[in-house]
């Protein structure tokens, strides 16, 4: 059986042995833990025995049969994907317009017609400012546009899920990483068995990760190669290459990926999840083709939005090929044995 604790417990098992992700989901539940430039820090003792920071918190233990039976209904198999319906390639369509993407759209494209069919009254976002991922809470679809690249850092993001819900949205549409669609699926699971517990999640869009940098570490490495005002974007080129791209107006910068390795959080390494596998539907990139992106569809919500956006011209999809399908089973499944790995090194609270 898995134990419910509290703050204080939170603070020495997670924050205080540097496995905190800074995925926000402590945050903004009380007054008590905030987030400064990226880090999760707890700001006053609290004497609460039990608590949602500690429940929903990815890096407390985890009980993958409970979320796989909620979402699913059926026990989780360690699938390197996760459950899934289908898996296309994807970029967004005519509909959307011009507009600059990261990769293809599809995310971008999926949250605008969410909105503009009322499916979602609400968005739960990471924007950036001066290289600072900045978690945002839009209501409109011109916000949603404005958040539309990749951050590769950190980011306290289910904060404004938090948020969003004391504001009272009911329908809120969030896009997150792996470790954020995991604490949405722990606090889906109403842990602490509140009898108003209400789900305000209406569409979750889960992202690729591998890992996620520490900001302000981060920050330190790219301001030692340029002014980090004058980054416009970043991006991870291809296998063989292992190097990180800095974008600026005037050129790009190239940092060995071992050097980006070094700044990853110490809780990144005991995820087990790739694809993002508590999410409705999985977006990444697409190998090979820096236009389109990898679509994984995993439940009957996520497959009608995905449907009824491409026959409304909002997005377009194409099969995904058996040469890029492997190579995707194959990275979800190295991570998801060394996260499992690294759980059994530092074993989770029991009973």
């Amino acid at each position: 059986m898995i134990q419910i604790l509290g703050p204080n417990d939170l603070q020495e098992q997670v924050l205080n042995k540097d496995l905190c992700v800074r995925c926000g989901a402590c945050v903004g539940l009380c007054p008590y833990f905030n987030t400064y430039k990226g880090d999760v820090v707890m700001t006053f003792s609290c004497d609460h025995t039990q608590g949602r920071c500690f429940t929903h918190c990815p890096r407390t233990d985890v009980d993958y049969d409970l979320l796989s039976k909620q979402m699913f209904g059926k026990l989780y198999d360690k699938n390197p994907l996760g459950v899934h319906r289908k898996i296309f390639a994807s970029k967004a369509g005519d509909k959307m317009g011009d507009h600059h993407y990261q990769n293809g759209g599809t995310i971008t494209a999926l949250m605008v017609y969410a909105m503009e069919q009322g499916l979602i009254d609400a968005a739960v976002l990471t924007d950036s400012q001066n290289l600072i991922p900045v978690p945002k809470l839009v209501t409109e679809t011109d916000g949603i546009k404005n958040c539309s690249s990749t951050k590769y850092m950190a980011a306290p993001t289910i904060s404004k899920l938090n948020e969003g819900m004391k504001k009272g949205y009911e329908k809120i549409g969030v896009v997150g990483t792996p470790c954020q669609m995991t604490a949405i699926a722990k606090m889906k699971s109403n842990p602490l068995n509140f009898k108003n517990f209400k789900n305000p999640t209406r569409l979750l869009i889960g992202l690729f990760c591998t890992w996620a940098v520490d900001t302000k570490d981060f920050i330190n490495l790219v301001s030692r190669e340029t002014d980090i005002s004058k980054i416009e974007g970043m991006d991870i080129l291809p296998p063989p290459a292992q190097l990180f791209i800095l974008k600026t107006k005037d050129q790009n910068i190239e940092i060995p990926l071992d050097a980006i390795r070094n700044i990853v959080p110490k809780g990144c390494s005991m995820c087990p999840d790739m694809t993002s596998e508590w999410a409705d539907i999985s977006v990444g990139a697409f190998e090979g083709e820096s236009t389109w992106n990898t679509l994984i569809i995993r439940t009957p919500k996520g497959e009608n939005l995905v449907n009824d956006a491409v026959n409304d011209g909002y997005l377009v999809t194409k099969n995904l090929s058996e040469k890029n399908l492997a190579h995707l089973i194959k990275g979800a499944e190295n991570k998801k044995k060394r996260g499992f790995e690294n759980q059994k090194k530092d074993q989770p609270i029991r009973d």
